[in-house]
């Protein structure tokens, strides 16, 4: 793969993974619109382990917090988080639902969901959904107030982000807000249970490399790259994202998913994938 298509797919994995516009729908449209391949698990892993290094950096200090006051200790400083000392096992009951969905769906989601007309349809019908969920819910509560109802809620919400083109974020934050969590703290939680989904996600890409025994000493370069960039892509959208979430809505993001949708399903009946 050259150095160029690596760097491109890896700016558009960590521009979409954290907002909530689908980074499979992104990465699958760039790859099929331009007639590139992108089956290599070396590249896969390169993705998983630089969005991963991004949420695990930014919310580095969030996460010694959460582990240690979920083992009675008292760490940090954050007063949400103090306020919520069983965060730990909030997020590990959030998290059952999707690894329970990713056995049981993964040859779906890899195989025949991943084409145009199922990625443009979820764009669409998750844009709606948000839509509803930032028109109705109060976004009373912040992260202090997450309890097992919203864990539960949230993780099951995840589950569905198996589905090419829902998005891990954007299923995870509309649930949030229809459970009157605000965009802010919606968002925060999000990214916290996609860590463990994310990591899972890098350790199975490194399993199957190390037991179909695929890696290319000649990809050295292009992982590293491929990890750098997208790490750094994606500290800076989380960033932002949090940033932008405090004073504005989610209806950009709700157009944005609808369009794009649209555009998808047109371009899947006029032209059909490569290879």
């Amino acid at each position: 793969m050259p150095i160029y298509q690596v760097i491109v797919l890896a700016i558009v994995q960590g521009l979409t993974e954290f907002l909530p516009i689908s980074s499979t729908a992104h990465l699958y449209l760039t790859s099929w619109l331009l007639g590139w391949q992108t089956e290599s698990l070396t590249f896969d892993i390169a993705l998983h382990i630089g969005t991963l290094l991004a949420v695990v950096i930014y919310f580095a200090r969030d996460w010694v917090q959460i582990i240690a006051q979920g083992f009675g200790l008292r760490w940090g400083r954050d007063e949400e988080l103090e306020r919520n000392t069983g965060m730990l096992w909030l997020l590990a009951i959030g998290s059952i639902p999707v690894g329970i969905a990713g056995l049981l769906f993964n040859k779906q989601a890899e195989g025949p969901w991943r084409n145009p007309m199922v990625i443009g349809t979820m764009m669409v019908a998750i844009g709606i959904v948000m839509g509803i969920a930032e028109w109705m819910g109060r976004k009373t509560r912040d992260i202090s107030g997450v309890n097992f109802v919203d864990a539960g809620t949230i993780g099951i919400a995840q589950a569905l982000a198996v589905v090419p083109g829902v998005s891990r974020s954007g299923i995870t934050i509309t649930a949030g807000l229809f459970r009157n969590i605000n965009r802010e703290a919606a968002a925060r939680y999000s990214f916290l249970l996609s860590t463990p989904a994310i990591g899972a996600a890098a350790a199975k890409a490194v399993y199957d490399l190390i037991k179909h025994k695929a890696f290319d000493p000649n990809m050295e370069t292009a992982l590293a790259v491929g990890i750098a960039v997208s790490a750094v892509t994606g500290l800076i959208v989380i960033g932002l994202f949090l940033r932008f979430l405090r004073h504005r809505s989610l209806w950009f993001f709700v157009f944005y998913r609808i369009i794009f949708g649209i555009m998808v399903l047109a371009l899947a009946f006029f032209r059909r994938p490569a290879g």
